[in-house]
Formats: C-alpha cells, structure tokens, sequence
C-alpha cells in the first residue's frame, strides 16, 4: 500500500508532496499499526530522515557507514548490482542504533537459548551424581530457608500512622501505601516459603501454586506470584537484595518522619503515584491547579554525598540507568556509550514542578523512563513512567531517538 501511494503521488504530482507522503505512510498506513507514542515518534524520526528533498540527490548518504548511499541514475541491472553489493547482515548503524546494540541482541537471544535449555532439563538428580549431590528437594529446601532469613523485618503501619497523624501531605499517603503494600507481600513470601517447606516434607498438600514457587526457586527466578507488588526482571538473589533495599528505604522515613534528601524512586512499588503527590505538594504550596503543573528537570553536578538538604521545590532522584547512551557530568549532556558499554549509571535528577512549562527546546531529548528493561506492558501496567528532558549535546535529538535511549528504574541483574 505505501508502495503505491508513493508512486500514485510520484506521477500525479511535478513537486513531491512529502508532507502528504509522510502522513499517509507513517501516520495512516503506520500509524494503525503502532500504538506506543514512543514507537511512533521512532518511526516519524526515519520518515523525516529519508523523506527529503535531499534524497533524491545522488550519493546522498542513508547512514554513516559507507555502503549505504542512493545510487546515481541507471539501468535496473545497475540497481541489481548496487543492492547485490551491499552487506548481507546490517549493521545496527545502518538504522542509526549504536553497535552496542547488537550486543544487547546477542545477549538476549543468549538467555532465551538458555532459558529453554534450562526448561527442557530434567527435574531428576542424575544416579551418578546422587552420592554427592543434593536432590532438588534439599537444594529447593536450603535456598528457601536463605531467603526466608534474608527478608526484612515488616513496618510497624500503625506505629508510623500515629507519627504523621498531624502531617496530610500526600507524601504521608505514598509512604504510608507503600509500607502497606510491602508488608503484605513479605507476609505472602513468608507464608509460601513456609508452606513449600512443609510440602516438600511431606506435612501438606503440594499445591499448583506451591509447585510453581518450588520450580522458580530452583531456577533461581522470582514466583509469578511475589511480583503482583511490582514487576522485576531480576533473577531471585538480586530481586531478594533489592525488596531489602526498598523495605531499608521507607523504614528510615518511616522511622525519622523525614522523607529522604535524595528519593530512590525506584523502591516505590507505584513510581507515577509518588510523582503525582510531588505535583500535589507543590501545588499546594503555591495555591495553583495541580493540571498546570509539569516538571523541568536538572542533571545535579555535584555528587551524592554532597547533597545534604532537599530542595525548595521538588525532590531529587536517585539510582536511574541510561541505556543506550551515556552522560558527559561535566558537560551536562547525552554523549555515546563505551563499546560494551551497555547501560551506564546517571547522577541525580532535580525534578522541578513548574507551572505552564514552555515546549522543549532545541537540543533537548526527550528520554522515556521506564520501570526496567522489558518496556512493554508488564503486570498489568505499562512500564513507562516519565518523560525526563536531557540535553542531546553534540547530536541532534533524533540521533538519540534512532538509538532508542531511555532511562531505567531498574535493570534484569
């Protein structure tokens, strides 16, 4: 269909009508295709790349390697030639991506190979092995009772209720959702590890659900059924550190009744509500509509340690990623990665309430933040959370679109 569009406008029209043809094709035949704005601005990116004057010129360069270029005028056996010399495998740079990309692909085709290997593999102790190895159930056994000993201790809610009785900021609400949120599923762990424990002895009926849970556990993958809380990639060790690390957070708030000089938002189970009470505080404060409001960020130069009072307005967060990308902090700006070089740490980000911001300016990326790696949908609820302002530096900002960076909340180790 795009096809015969473009040649229905070619012969109908002596101008070429490349507002027409990029609305047709990206929009319309596209765009009914594509329901991620994300996605979208992508594929409207490489619409206004190659839909251009300028590429009907010869020569004129389709990405910084050197064999893509539009050929000059000739036969159709010339075209046959030229395409017949280009390289059977593309190049990530062909498509305007890093080669780190590549790398990424490689790596998760890598652990689904394995993945499926992992799954195809027997739930039975070998008999040559039997005399020194332990049996699944043992293994099963041993890494639940680790975990179980791990775990944090749960929040006293009512305690902390009583402390902030006098406090109605909607960040009292956030903590006090969150501490709720977590306590219930450190019971539900608790009390599944328990059970399993006593399924695997004999002491009760080893359920569906108490069969999944003891699969995970001896893959070393988090239950299904932990994640309803907040979705994670992460294998059962790390997500085991991180829920401590979430549970530490919210307990030193809890236990000062000060929220925290720098907020690490991705220890909330719900990152957009914490977002939105920030809105409401300043709101609030300044006795203006929270719809008016929208953020303005600032990349802090200064390291953490030396980040000791919390702003004015706002908060400062925390532990983000940026993939696909890298940060210059002495420039303040997006610079290329490292080759293998696959997701790089950001200082803190001021996120700044601002009342009838103005649109972005030029130089500006604008950077989809997402809860973890996987950026579809997850659990139930997209995984973009914010849209974060970083300034693009030497590129342009569609440079960085083509690459696909975004920050990430958390990563899947």
């Amino acid at each position: 269909m795009s096809e015969k569009i473009l040649v229905n406008y070619l012969e109908m029209y002596e101008d070429t009508q490349w507002d027409a043809l990029k609305y047709l094709i990206a929009s319309v035949n596209y765009g009914g295709h594509v329901t991620d704005d994300w996605d979208m601005r992508l594929l409207q990116t490489y619409m206004n790349t190659y839909y251009k004057e300028d590429t009907l010129q010869p020569f004129f360069k389709l990405s910084n390697l050197p064999y893509y270029y539009v050929p000059k005028d000739g036969s159709l056996q010339s075209h046959r030639d030229f395409v017949s010399m280009l390289p059977n495998n593309d190049h990530p740079e062909a498509f305007g991506q890093h080669p780190n990309a590549d790398i990424a692909s490689q790596i998760k085709e890598t652990q689904l190979l394995f993945d499926t290997l992992l799954s195809l593999q027997p739930q039975v102790t070998s008999s040559a092995n039997k005399a020194n190895a332990k049996s699944i159930e043992e293994e099963v056994m041993d890494m639940a009772t680790k975990v179980i000993e791990s775990l944090p201790s749960k929040i006293d809610y009512e305690g902390t209720k009583k402390i902030f009785s006098e406090d109605n900021s909607p960040l009292k609400i956030v903590l006090l959702q969150e501490i709720e949120r977590y306590n219930i599923l450190l019971e539900d762990i608790n009390l599944s590890l328990v059970s399993l424990q006593k399924g695997i002895k004999g002491l009760v009926v080893m359920s569906s659900d108490l069969e999944e849970i003891f699969k995970c556990i001896y893959e070393a993958k988090v239950p299904p059924s932990w994640q309803k809380m907040y979705p994670s990639m992460k294998p059962l060790s790390s997500w085991t550190r991180d829920l401590t690390m979430r549970v530490e957070q919210l307990a030193k708030w809890s236990e000062t009744a000060k929220p925290p000089v720098l907020f690490w938002m991705s220890g909330f189970t719900f990152p957009t509500g914490f977002l939105t009470a920030v809105l409401q505080t300043a709101a609030r404060l300044n006795n203006i509509s929270v719809d008016s409001l929208s953020w303005e960020f600032t990349v802090m130069q200064t390291d953490d340690q030396y980040i000791t009072e919390a702003p004015k307005d706002g908060v400062y967060i925390k532990g983000l990623f940026l993939e696909a990308a890298a940060w210059d902090k002495k420039a303040g700006c997006l610079i290329e990665p490292e080759p293998m070089q696959l997701v790089c740490s950001m200082p803190t980000i001021h996120f700044k309430p601002v009342e009838n911001k103005k649109k972005v300016s030029k130089g500006m990326y604008v950077c989809p933040c997402y809860v973890y790696p996987n950026r579809a949908v997850g659990s139930g609820r997209p995984s973009f959370v914010v849209a974060v302002d970083l300034k693009s530096g030497a590129m342009a900002p569609d440079h960085y679109v083509k690459r696909g960076t975004a920050l990430l909340m958390s990563l899947d180790n």
